[in-house]
């Protein structure tokens, strides 16, 4: 009987407004984080960038690239401009349309690559060197993807 009148009473007290549940003022944020379906996800590759293709730079160099891409977006692969050879490096991706990847050079130099598929389905961007970022130049394919 007293567990039917403890019952009973919540019951009532959830009814009245929900105050059993209401989190107090001062209480911490949850130490949980977000679940999957609260987090935005990533777009799904749009193309694959996956394969042989040139990087025409508006500063004269052309690169080659073999790349490998998995189902996720990631990159992988290796790169040459003349004589200097360079490979994709770790968090490289496509993203939707968009593709974003740094090239480790062997002249210790690192290439940040970013740029979007466009309605021609080729891509065109801008590229930088982390080491000194005011060396710059644009970028595009004539290969479509």
């Amino acid at each position: 009987m007293r567990a039917k009148l403890a019952t009973t009473a919540l019951l009532a007290s959830l009814a009245l407004g929900g105050v059993a549940l209401a989190p107090a003022a001062h209480a911490s944020p949850s130490p949980f984080p977000a679940s999957a379906a609260q987090v935005a996800p990533a777009a799904a590759p749009a193309f694959s960038a996956a394969g042989s293709w040139q990087l025409y730079q508006s500063n004269g160099v052309t690169d080659t690239l073999n790349v490998t891409q998995d189902s996720a977006g990631k990159l992988y692969g290796s790169a040459v401009a003349g004589s200097t050879v360079g490979t994709i490096a770790t968090g490289s991706a496509v993203d939707g349309t968009s593709i974003a990847f740094t090239i480790a050079w062997s002249n210790g130099t690192s290439g940040r690559y970013i740029g979007n598929l466009g309605s021609d389905r080729r891509l065109t961007g801008y590229t930088y060197d982390l080491t000194n970022p005011s060396s710059q130049a644009n970028w595009n394919t004539s290969r479509t993807f």
